[in-house]
């Protein structure tokens, strides 16, 4: 274990962010878990709280792996496990199962462990490294959208359209992630405004569609409408159920909290372990808590921007905001479904949540960000080509 601490390497502030948040998780996933048990009737805390150590343990494990790789590497990768993701894609929209009572098919359950993989969190970080590949290949010639739609929209549209029927918030943050992506890698405007309503048009298409032929998408489409209704309507009815009870919670938890494990809504919330885990830890710890966690996530999205300032080439930049920002993105979503500024999305709280393996897709990623950090092989590969000796902030600033 010595040796291994001996060998970490990266931004330090980084390794200390991830490891906090995933220790500071236990207390709340060990108290909310109890709605599961006692009021679901399934499995015990222990049980629950020793899983969760796994997928972290495991996790880390990922983060400690993957941050030893050269950056280049992902380049590579990302063109062997884009088709490998959308044979999964392709696989779970048919055959997948529902997992912890939801009615939509989004899962993989693996065999022998007892944990559901959701591909579309793997999508994500894989189309992300896949964009940020393209635009290093192209950071010197002139950007035409004919000639892009092959090599970079096709597979963006394939990814978004498998994941798009089963998890709507979750297409609709990989394609904003990916336009973001865009625009810092400077893709012309005019073709993204393009792309935007493109985008909507095949949403409208997608919607009239399951709203003739509602065998084809059972229930989905529905469920977005319902979700966007309770959102906007300012009366308490049974479909925003949870919002209320979430709302209950924060608002009883005062300024200090109840104290850890002393939560009451976590009897009557649903998903409070996973969804809406952000008010049960608002309930116990405060709003002292809760801003404090939304401290370690600003704090993150800094880190990143800090690791992306200092990478050496035009790649390594992208990579770390493409994999990096969806994180902090997904963290704020989170809390401001729990607030009610934003409609239900079923977005965890990454490294905090319970669940199955989708935080190992955020190990996954933050094991890049930290590869992009590891100066000693930051540069393994790197030709002269991909160095960018200019401001790094350029990127952002020659768009503005």
């Amino acid at each position: 274990m010595l040796n291994i601490l001996q060998n970490i390497k990266g931004d330090k502030a980084i390794w200390a962010i991830a490891a906090l948040l995933a220790l500071f998780s236990f207390l709340p996933v060990y108290s909310a878990s109890s709605n599961l048990v006692y009021v679901v009737g399934s499995g015990t805390t222990v049980g629950y709280l020793v899983k969760h150590a796994i997928l972290l343990f495991l996790g880390f494990g990922i983060i400690y792996g993957v941050h030893k790789i050269p950056t280049h590497f992902f380049k590579g990768l990302s063109m062997i496990a884009l088709p490998i993701v959308l044979v999964l894609l392709v696989f779970v929209l048919a055959q997948g199962t529902s997992d912890g009572g939801t009615n939509d098919s989004r899962w993989i359950r693996l065999p022998f462990v007892g944990f559901g993989f959701q591909p579309s969190n793997l999508a994500a970080v894989v189309l992300m490294i896949y964009v940020a590949r393209y635009f290093s290949k192209v950071r010197d010639v002139a950007i035409t959208f004919k000639e892009s739609i092959v090599p970079l929209w096709l597979p963006v549209f394939l990814v978004v359209v498998l994941i798009l029927p089963a998890n709507f918030s979750t297409a609709a943050i990989i394609f904003s992630m990916v336009l973001i992506l865009c625009f810092l890698g400077g893709y012309p405007m005019k073709y993204l405004f393009g792309i935007v309503g493109t985008g909507v048009l095949c949403l409208t298409i997608f919607i009239l569609t399951a709203k003739a032929f509602p065998d084809l998408f059972p229930n989905r489409v529905d469920t977005w409408m319902s979700r966007i209704d309770s959102f906007s309507n300012p009366e308490d009815t049974e479909a925003n159920y949870q919002i209320e009870k979430a709302k209950i919670a924060i608002a009883t938890g005062g300024i200090v909290g109840k104290g850890a494990g002393k939560s009451i809504q976590k009897n009557f919330l649903p998903q409070s372990s996973s969804d809406f885990i952000y008010a049960i830890i608002v309930e116990e710890y405060g709003l002292i808590g809760g801003f404090a966690l939304m401290f370690f996530y600003l704090f993150l999205l800094f880190r990143i921007v800090v690791v992306a300032n200092g990478a050496t080439s035009i790649f390594s930049k992208l990579l770390v905001l493409g994999v990096g920002l969806p994180i902090v993105f997904q963290a704020l979503i989170n809390m401001a479904v729990a607030v009610e500024l934003f409609p239900v999305t079923g977005q965890n709280l990454p490294l905090i949540s319970s669940g199955g393996t989708s935080s190992w897709m955020t190990c996954l990623a933050i094991g890049i960000i930290l590869s992009a950090s590891n100066k000693s092989i930051a540069q393994e590969g790197t030709s002269a080509h991909d160095i960018d000796e200019t401001n790094p902030l350029e990127i952002l600033s020659g768009q503005l």
